[in-house]
């Protein structure tokens, strides 16, 4: 099986105030530490974003990027699950992880733990990823690059939000997943909280 990873890195961070990827936990940006995560699981490690020109100084030379469009004047972003489907149209292999680089308490023994879980996931599913509550946490899950077809003919429809997308298809959520993993440093307050 072979696997990539996405990191979306696309916001404004505008209930920070700040670029929010770039604050440090124990001395390590949140973008670094999530690549440096991500590489072990795979070497095929994509920074998905607008701003490499901001952010390659924080990751080695030998990060790959692919390049979001920026949005137009006066326009806010188009979000993630347009990311997510204009990058998975460049990568190619079997299973993507998706990842926000905002999940400070994120752990690489559970997404290699995860990662292994790969292997039971029946063929009609879709994706693997987390749930809290009614809720799917897409920016921290797995998903078979076949989903595609599914996605861009979802998108077409005028559609962006990932909730309905998922409902919508047949999804394995992960079972046991520590809400703390999945906390994101989204505000000031969080700020103060997770770093």
């Amino acid at each position: 099986m072979r696997l990539a990873v996405l990191l979306l890195a696309g916001g404004n961070s505008q209930r920070m105030g700040q670029d929010k990827l770039l604050l440090k936990k124990e001395g390590i940006s949140l973008l670094r530490r999530t690549w440096e995560i991500a590489q072990t699981l795979t070497p095929d490690v994509w920074v998905v974003t607008s701003r490499r020109d901001r952010y390659q100084i924080e990751l080695p030379k030998a990060a790959k990027w692919i390049a979001e469009p920026p949005p137009a004047p006066n326009e806010s972003p188009a979000g993630p699950l347009v990311a997510f489907s204009q990058a998975l149209a460049q990568v190619n292999t079997d299973w993507v992880l998706l990842l926000a680089c905002d999940l400070p308490n994120l752990q690489s023994n559970v997404l290699h733990r995860w990662t292994a879980e790969l292997a039971q996931i029946p063929d009609n599913a879709i994706a693997y990823v987390p749930r809290h509550g009614d809720d799917w946490e897409p920016l921290c899950g797995f998903y078979r690059s076949s989903c595609l077809s599914s996605l861009k003919s979802y998108q077409a429809s005028g559609q962006r939000s990932f909730q309905t997308w998922l409902d919508q298809q047949t999804v394995i959520p992960v079972l046991a997943v520590s809400p703390d993993m999945l906390a994101n440093c989204n505000t000031p307050e969080d700020r103060n909280t997770l770093l």
